[in-house]
């Protein structure tokens, strides 16, 4: 996982070199490191993936180099669609079956049902962080969502993903097989889930950042939680 979303940030800051200096949201992100630097680590921190999941099992190895080309192609969607956000949702979607693979060395269908809770939950949370960049996307003509439809529209989306997510936990919870204390743990998925939605509405710097990192810190949190203790107790 770690060297996984490494080489995916990585890869996203060498394709994005030019652009993100002259986005000031970013700007500062080239100070850290040169160019050459970020190619270096990209190529140690794929091969690290790559042999990491050579150690788990036959199958997380097959499947390590299509993980990383979705990972990856995110970075490059914007250049062609403004629905990249589902593209960064696919490619953090793929975490919960490629878990399961890992642990269980099979397919099934409990990841793919959550899979589908994870891209909307992503895009989600995605289109609110995506209106700090409004007028810097529309000043150059990159392709997004929230440029096409305005910040209103967007914002309204992402609540309806949010809902489609909830949808696609308490779905989980039945293919999975998980038991009542899983779907207690619920309700307190859509107060944080509210409360990214209401912190949003500000659309000033301080209240997406609550939105983006306190709430969905917080559901990542719960479910954790809820799954573990669903399973232990």
């Amino acid at each position: 996982m770690v060297s996984a979303r490494t080489a995916a940030m990585l890869f996203n800051r060498f394709v994005d070199w030019s652009l993100d200096q002259r986005n000031p949201r970013t700007a500062s992100r080239h100070l850290l490191l040169s160019k050459s630097a970020v190619g270096a680590l990209l190529a140690v921190s794929s091969v690290v993936f790559l042999a990491s999941a050579a150690a788990i099992n036959w199958l997380t190895f097959v499947l390590s180099p299509v993980a990383l080309a979705i990972v990856f192609f995110y970075s490059l969607t914007k250049r062609f669609t403004a629905a990249t956000h589902f593209f960064l949702g696919l490619a953090l979607a793929i975490s919960p079956i490629g878990a399961w693979i890992a642990q269980r060395g099979a397919v099934d269908l409990p990841p793919f049902v959550l899979a589908l809770g994870v891209i909307c939950w992503v895009a989600g949370f995605d289109l609110i962080y995506a209106t700090q960049d409004f007028d810097f996307d529309q000043r150059e003509e990159i392709r997004s969502l929230v440029v096409n439809v305005g910040i209103a529209r967007s914002l309204r989306l992402a609540q309806l993903l949010h809902l489609l997510l909830l949808g696609a936990l308490i779905g989980f919870g039945l293919v999975a097989k998980l038991g009542p204390i899983y779907f207690w743990a619920m309700p307190l998925v859509a107060a944080a889930l509210i409360y990214e939605h209401q912190s949003a509405r500000s659309l000033n710097v301080a209240g997406i950042n609550r939105a983006f990192f306190q709430s969905n810190a917080f559901v990542s949190a719960v479910f954790l939680i809820a799954v573990c203790l669903d399973r232990l107790v």
